[in-house]
């Protein structure tokens, strides 16, 4: 079964630094997570940061989506983070 994010919604987690997506493959869950290094551009203000990070993600959806599959492939882990080298 092929891994696929019917499901839109994330969350920003903010003691992590990260924002947490979920992908399926078949009826298993599998967790994922992105740096917020990777949304470099974004500068938000402590009372900001989740909207920011937030719609950082959400411009960025196709290609981190591609990046989630790209590591899912790599074998099966019980989740993913990833990084800016996951976009390179």
């Amino acid at each position: 079964m092929a891994l696929s994010f019917p499901n839109r919604s994330r969350s920003y987690d903010a003691a992590g630094q990260r924002v947490r997506f979920i992908g399926y493959d078949g009826l298993f869950q599998v967790p994922f997570f992105v740096d917020i290094d990777v949304f470099a551009k974004v500068s938000p203000t402590p009372e900001s940061a989740e909207d920011d990070y937030l719609a950082a993600f959400d411009a960025a959806r196709a290609s981190i989506q591609g990046a989630a599959i790209k590591a899912y492939s790599h074998g099966r882990k019980t989740m993913y983070v990833l990084t800016a080298t996951d976009f390179r």
